[in-house]
């Protein structure tokens, strides 16, 4: 049961940060294509792609790189990448240059997000603390 609550967890995370960076990738310089909803369609494709791709990698022994925030990072942009080819055609003079731009920005939320989460947010709680003008809880 327990693996398929991290594979669950594995999924939920894989849709939210590759959608977030198909957002962004597909939307700069003008981030007016943010109220879209095709907009949005084709990035929520980017993301169920990845998560999926996410999932089935969770029963190979590649599941592994999972565990280490570089190697997460490195294979979730790659994941997104593959995806957002795989979703919608592109719109650079490169074929796959946004696919690989949204690999690439999906690659950084994720590796910033791995070091605002760890130890159960410790870093957010402890810069709320400072902001806040009080000490960090002994735990953190």
């Amino acid at each position: 049961m327990a693996d398929w609550k991290l594979r669950v967890r594995v999924f939920i995370q894989r849709i939210t940060q590759p959608t977030c960076a198909c957002m962004l990738a597909m939307s700069a310089p003008s981030f007016a294509a943010l109220l879209s909803l095709p907009h949005w369609k084709i990035a929520l494709q980017t993301g169920v792609g990845t998560g999926l791709l996410a999932v089935l990698m969770s029963f190979t022994p590649l599941a592994r790189v999972l565990a280490n925030r570089y190697g997460n990072a490195l294979l979730m942009g790659i994941l997104t990448a593959l995806a957002d080819a795989w979703s919608h055609p592109g719109r650079f003079q490169f074929e796959y240059g946004e696919a690989i731009m949204t690999g690439v920005v999906s690659g950084l939320i994720v590796l910033a997000t791995s070091f605002v989460i760890e130890d159960k947010a410790r870093r957010v709680r402890n810069v709320w603390a400072k902001v806040r003008g009080r000490r960090a809880s002994p735990g953190a």
